[in-house]
């Protein structure tokens, strides 16, 4: 008997050490900074739905803006006026592991849209510090930073427009159920954010590589918890947007197979706030400015009409 739970003890150790390393190597492959993060987009052809779009961005005149959060971090931010003086501003979120020249595109939309635009690197991300990728949570705390930069660089009475695709999606989201979140933003809008980093991942264990989630991904929590400040289930954009009062506007591909769309229903259900959305036909994951270049532009112009007057 003795020798059984000898063998069981050995066992268990075993485990809990081939979990354990499983656990480090996915919460690499997930939240520690990538190269692919610091490098720019490949350029749209001309052929491209969107070449207008980036291509007048990119050539846009940029001021460099920074901000210092305080965890010590230094991040870089682009800022575009707009052609004609203007007290709204259109703060953008870009992607896991993207960075500003991904969100060209969404910058020139917000331009002819009459906004200054900014658009940060998020940490770990483009040109900003940081090893560890923040999924929204410890970036929703650095958005509140910008706006605040905003309203000093452009004034008290600015409106300010939150903006996000995928994780810029979440951050924006988290965002907005922050209790010192400035009066001046009017509105958000959230293009395929999911609703927790828990269901993300605990999707994507299954759909990316094919294993079971339990429990894996408790681990791999536990490590985000002890490395990064924050578990997978805190990092929550449905939770933030129960708190949430400012009118948002949700757009999701029902094709997503990244971030899947039954998320984007139950983000809407959960908003207390006014609320708009958009589920377009075919698109997948953030795709659907580019399948619906001309539709997506109105969406959003009539909901920031309406909203951001």
């Amino acid at each position: 008997m003795k020798k059984i739970y000898r063998w069981i003890g050995i066992g268990l150790i075993i485990a809990s050490i081939v979990l354990f390393a499983a656990g480090s190597y996915f919460f690499k492959v997930a939240q520690v900074r990538d190269v692919r993060s610091n490098q720019p987009d490949v350029l749209r052809s001309k052929q491209d739905a969107l070449y207008h779009y980036e291509n007048s961005f990119l050539k846009q005149k940029k001021q460099m803006l920074h901000q210092t959060t305080k965890d010590h971090l230094k991040l870089d931010a682009w800022y575009v006026p707009a052609d004609k003086a203007t007290n709204k501003t259109a703060i953008l979120a870009h992607g896991w592991h993207n960075n500003k020249t991904t969100m060209a595109i969404y910058g020139q939309l917000f331009h002819e849209l009459g906004y200054n635009v900014l658009i940060p690197d998020n940490r770990a991300h483009g040109d900003s510090q940081g090893k560890l990728i923040g999924y929204g949570w410890l970036d929703r705390r650095d958005y509140i930073g910008w706006i605040n930069q905003i309203l000093q660089k452009n004034g008290q009475q600015s409106d300010i427009v939150l903006y996000g695709m995928s994780m810029g999606a979440a951050t924006v989201l988290s965002t907005s159920g922050e209790r010192d979140l400035p009066a001046q933003v009017k509105a958000v809008v959230a293009d395929s954010s999911y609703t927790s980093v828990w269901d993300e991942v605990k999707y994507e264990a299954n759909n990316m590589y094919h294993l079971p989630w339990f429990p894996l991904v408790n681990v791999v929590s536990g490590i985000s918890k002890v490395s990064a400040r924050y578990s997978y289930a805190e990092a929550s954009p449905i939770n933030q947007v129960r708190k949430n009062t400012r009118p948002v506007l949700f757009i999701h591909g029902d094709k997503d197979d990244f971030v899947p769309t039954k998320m984007v229903y139950r983000l809407y259900q959960a908003n207390n706030g006014p609320k708009s959305l958009w589920v377009t036909k075919g698109a997948k994951h953030v795709q659907s400015f580019h399948d619906y270049p001309v539709a997506y532009r109105e969406k959003i112009s009539q909901f920031l009409k309406q909203y951001d007057k």
